[in-house]
């Protein structure tokens, strides 16, 4: 299947490593440009490498820091400057650190919200003038199976990435007849540094071996086994695409069938 999405710009956060690397490296193969960003500038210099690597697409990439309004408006910027508008925003940022409620102050719910919550609000405020203007754009987050099932041990992640998906939820209604789309991807578990840190947090609290708290993973999955980025990635660059145009305002997990619930 052609998606079409040749000569789009997409922005993707997070994109040095894990989800938002796979994620950008869809799309650079389905023929867009991609500004990168990730708060690591070495990191961010091998993944622009490896991914401009056998493409005549533009891979541009800024360090920034996506929890401050600050580091928003630097990766807007360099967007800008690049590109020149962004059709294509994939918000994706790290997580916050596991625990549950007594283990976390509010300095560290302030700085959760600014990661998750209030980049995406920025980032999304900054592209929206131009995808109305165009008549086209799509707006995809990164959450995760937690909005629908919390999980255990991620208080801070279960909260506020629930807050984004009621967000990109009503977004997608008010901003439908213009021509964009806004839908929420939700990963389960994935084999990233996100879940190996995860897997350690577990082992240590739980008093057993990293190999254990993966079993118990992939036991709970029906596809018996850890998603893969690409597998994401995939999904992400068809709801990118004029493919998917009719399709806004949903929460698709690809998890293995992980969540129970009928919707």
């Amino acid at each position: 299947m052609k998606l079409g999405l040749e000569n789009r710009v997409a922005l993707v956060g997070g994109s040095s490593a894990g989800l938002g690397r796979a994620v950008a490296e869809a799309l650079v193969a389905e023929g867009c440009d991609v500004l990168l960003c990730a708060r690591s500038p070495e990191a961010l210099e091998v993944a622009q490498k490896e991914i401009a690597t056998g493409t005549d697409r533009r891979v541009e990439a800024v360090a920034a820091d996506l929890a401050t309004q600050e580091g928003c408006q630097a990766v807007l910027d360099a967007a800008f400057a690049a590109f020149g508008r962004v059709d294509i925003l994939v918000t994706n940022t790290g997580g916050p650190p596991a625990g549950s409620f007594d283990a976390h102050g509010h300095e560290a719910w302030r700085h959760a919200t600014a990661l998750l919550l209030e980049s995406v609000l920025h980032l999304v405020r900054g592209v929206l003038p131009g995808m109305k203007e165009r008549q086209w754009g799509r707006i995809l987050t990164i959450t995760s199976i937690a909005v629908k099932q919390p999980a255990d041990g991620l208080i801070l992640s279960n909260s506020l990435r629930a807050g984004v998906t009621g967000f990109a939820r009503t977004l997608a209604n008010e901003v439908a007849a213009d021509g964009i789309t806004v839908n929420n991807l939700m990963p389960g578990y994935t084999r990233t540094e996100r879940l190996q840190d995860l897997e350690a947090h577990l082992s240590a609290d739980r008093g057993v071996t990293p190999e254990a708290v993966r079993a118990g993973w992939e036991a709970a999955i029906p596809a018996g086994r850890l998603g893969e980025p690409e597998e994401l990635a995939a999904l992400a660059a068809f709801l990118a695409s004029d493919k998917a145009s009719y399709i806004t305002a949903q929460s698709i997990a690809v998890d293995g069938g992980w969540i129970r619930s009928l919707l």
